[in-house]
């Protein structure tokens, strides 16, 4: 049971690293976007005005934000074409064709029974509990409905695929069968989150009330939850009723009522500091208080996960975290260093939720009231602009750098003590270890021409009889082998790699980012054989 368990951990654990393989590229051009069109930088270099800079670097933070904001479908295309054991290509496009399936059947299973929520006229459907997905308005499960589905489609694509019929019947064998089950299963699929996740959100809803009346604890409580529940979409239901509805305070100008954090902060931001009740701003700008370890903390993961890299891996990991780290701190777009590791250290995501909590509540422990807007630049701009409406502002610095400090420590003990797979651990190979060896050495340098490279390294793994699946994450090739003990070390040596980790069934050869080429060439080679 337990080689069964971790068998489809494993499995999981590999096909999880396909759909995320493009986010540090998407990362590094999203910070080009934004630092072509930030107003701050704009302002300093009146150059970058031009309109035909602002068009570009539009053009390009739309379309790199277009993967980070469509994570959901990435995952239900990418999971099955991992998972899938034969013609990948089809595993992907039946993910496809099941979440269209998938939403429709939300969409109408709404619309049939009236569920279909109104859109805001300012925030549209955050905070209802419902999305718009491809145009097509459905229950909100963000990039966890993504991964249920995509995983569902894989193990039924897989006992599927392979069915044959005779007579009139054969129009339904092999990937047709597998899309008849396929349809059935985005039916059910939506009538379970349709009925089930309502429920869940209902709680995650219900907290508010106690957040709300739970002083410091509660804003803890807020900003935990703000992270933890971001994979799942809930996270909207835990700030949208805080940043635009009276449970994040109300403001009473004239006959003009104002409700929600956000509105009221901004309306504050453009009255005189002697017309505030406090003469700052009012408690509400708690609630806007989860840009504060976007600005500050992702400087500390990000040291973390440079730091704790192996050191042949140092440069090349702070080549990739760096703009990420960027990105977070003056656009609020964590996504791209989260996704890195919430899969493959998910207690690093915790304690990483806790910690933001935490720091959010010692703002509100400490009195200390500044803007935080997740925009590092623009938010030191602005608390210089309304210094006056501020209390304690040098302390909001104080705690910063402390965050930084704490995310540190915290995440770098905690990487080499459980040995997580964090960006730049995946390359060199690891100590021999119970069942788990490994044969590090340097890279060697072969001349030898790409087929005849991938031909030994197919012979090296016991022939293409021998090989049951193969894989690769960032680094690594992954091979299921039927038996390992054909497997012959020195004819996989011949190519540049290093190093071979063994897991029983699952061989590991450590290649570093050229592993997709190496696979390309591999897979070429198994269609010729």
């Amino acid at each position: 049971m337990k080689k069964k368990i971790m068998g489809a951990m494993e499995s999981f654990a590999k096909a999880m690293v396909q759909p995320l393989m493009y986010l540090s590229a998407a990362g590094i051009l999203i910070v080009v976007g934004v630092l072509l069109t930030n107003s701050t930088i704009t302002g300093f270099l009146p150059f970058l005005q031009w309109t035909p800079i602002q068009m570009f670097g539009k053009l390009v933070y739309n379309a790199a934000m277009a993967l980070v904001n469509n994570l959901n479908l990435l995952f239900v295309v990418g999971l099955p074409a991992a998972f899938a054991k034969h013609d990948k290509h089809k595993a992907a496009l039946l993910g496809l064709i099941t979440y269209i399936m998938y939403l429709v059947s939300s969409n109408t299973l709404l619309t049939l029974t009236g569920g279909l929520a109104a859109e805001h006229p300012m925030i549209g459907l955050y905070g209802t509990g419902q999305a718009k997905i491809m145009g097509i308005q459905v229950v909100d499960m963000s990039v966890f409905g993504g991964i249920i589905l995509g995983c569902i489609v894989g193990w039924i694509y897989n006992r599927t695929c392979q069915k044959r019929f005779k007579g009139a019947m054969q129009i339904f064998a092999g990937a047709n069968y597998s899309y008849v089950w396929l349809l059935f299963t985005a039916i059910v699929f939506a009538l379970v989150t349709n009925t089930v996740w309502p429920i869940v959100q209902g709680w995650i809803t219900a907290l508010g009330g106690i957040i709300k009346s739970a002083g410091a604890f509660g804003i803890f409580l807020y900003g935990f939850l703000e992270r933890l529940l971001l994979p799942t979409g809930l996270h909207h239901l835990v700030y949208a009723p805080f940043q635009f509805s009276d449970l994040g305070g109300v403001l009473q100008l004239g006959e003009t009522t104002i409700a929600g954090a956000y509105p009221i902060v901004v309306a504050e931001m453009n009255m005189p500091a002697e017309y505030l009740a406090t003469g700052k701003f009012s408690d509400s700008i708690y609630y806007t208080s989860i840009g504060f370890t976007k600005m500050f903390g992702y400087f500390g993961i990000g040291a973390a996960f440079i730091y704790t890299a192996y050191p042949e891996n140092r440069k090349k990991t702070a080549t990739v975290i760096l703009p990420l780290v960027i990105s977070a701190c003056l656009s609020s777009i964590t996504e791209p260093i989260d996704f890195m590791f919430i899969f493959a250290a998910p207690l690093l995501y915790v304690i990483h939720s806790v910690i933001a909590g935490a720091f959010m509540a010692m703002l509100k422990a400490f009195d200390v009231v500044a803007l935080w807007n997740g925009n590092l630049l623009g938010s030191i701009l602005t608390n210089i602009a309304n210094a006056d409406k501020t209390n304690r502002m040098w302390l909001m610095w104080v705690l910063g750098l402390v965050q930084i400090v704490v995310y540190f420590v915290v995440f770098s003990f905690l990487i080499k003590k459980f040995n997580y797979h964090t960006p730049g651990r995946e390359v060199a190979a690891q100590p021999a270890a119970d069942t788990d060896t490994a044969a590090a050495k340097p890279a060697q340098q072969v001349a030898a021409a790409p087929n005849e490279v991938a031909l030994s390294i197919i012979e090296g793994l016991g022939g293409k009889a021998n090989i049951q699946a193969i894989e690769n994450c960032i680094t690594r090739l992954r091979v299921t082998l039927v038996d390992p003990s054909l497997l012959n070390e020195a004819l996989i040596n011949k190519s540049e790699n290093r190093g071979i980790v063994k897991k029983g069934n699952d061989i590991q050869i450590i290649y570093g980012m050229h592993v997709s080429e190496v696979r390309r060439d591999v897979e070429e080679q198994l269609a010729k054989l």
